[in-house]
């Protein structure tokens, strides 16, 4: 029959299936290796890993819960900085109400669950305002020394 396509007969043979499987598994796990060969890359050159540190930011009705929770929140290992910013303030609607407060916590990625569950804990709002982003890039002195401080027993 003319015109009928039909696969090479080399199709059936274990090779293709082989090359096949190897191209997916490349595929899927690109990121895998992306990641462990930027730790290494990391840990050679001394460079920083994007994302290994984040911000917190957490409301506080005032100065005095802000600076408490803070020395908990460094007692705890949980952050090796906490910036109480005063003038700096977060507007925002409670119940109705407009409220005013603000703060900003340093601290490793792996520690924000820890880190929010103390704030929730300690926290006079029914529902703090705890949000964070990673951080991106920065200072690689001050990176280490946020890790020796948050690392200290």
């Amino acid at each position: 029959m003319m015109g009928c396509w039909s696969p090479p007969q080399n199709w059936h043979r274990p090779g293709w299936m082989i090359v096949l499987l190897l191209m997916t598994t490349s595929c899927l796990l690109f990121p895998v290796f992306k990641s462990i060969l930027c730790h290494i890359h990391a840990a050679v050159t001394g460079g920083y890993i994007s994302g290994s540190h984040s911000l917190a930011f957490i409301n506080c009705p005032n100065d005095q819960v802000a600076k408490d929770i803070a020395r908990g929140i460094l007692e705890k290992k949980l952050a090796a900085s906490v910036n109480i910013m005063p003038k700096s303030s977060s507007l925002y609607i409670w119940k109705g109400e407009i409220e005013e407060s603000t703060e900003i916590v340093k601290t490793r990625t792996a520690k924000i669950n820890e880190l929010s569950g103390y704030v929730r804990y300690v926290h006079p709002f029914e529902t703090p305002d705890i949000l964070t982003v990673p951080i991106g890039d920065g200072n690689p002195d001050y990176f280490r020394w946020l890790e020796d401080v948050m690392s200290e027993k």
